[in-house]
């Protein structure tokens, strides 16, 4: 599923518009940075509060497709700035982060 294709099915809002017409292949749910840079699948819709510069630059690390913020969680206007300079794709959600990726896993299925 692209992510312009997530967006039009969840709802979610857009905080920073990267590749849309990229693919997302699986969901992964996790605020430990380096946990995250480690673990987390390529291609990957990634589910976090953490929304600082800091997450950005992993999600580019780790080949992530988009970031998910869950629980209407704040974002730095500096990530965004990153985000936006390096492509990546930010969405923002008010529900918790398990409830979305479950979301998102049954639209993948």
């Amino acid at each position: 599923m692209k992510i312009k294709d997530l967006v039009k099915s969840t709802g979610f809002e857009v905080v920073n518009e990267g590749d849309f017409d990229r693919e997302v292949s699986g969901v992964y749910c996790c605020d430990l940075l380096s946990w995250v840079m480690g673990r987390a699948p390529a291609d990957s819709a990634w589910l976090t509060v953490m929304g600082n510069m800091n997450a950005v630059a992993v999600s580019v690390l780790a080949d992530i497709s988009v970031i998910v913020f869950a629980e209407n969680s704040a974002v730095d206007p500096t990530a965004i700035a990153k985000a936006a300079e390096q492509g990546v794709s930010l969405l923002k959600t008010n529900k918790p982060a398990f409830e979305a990726g479950l979301l998102i896993n049954e639209l993948l299925s």
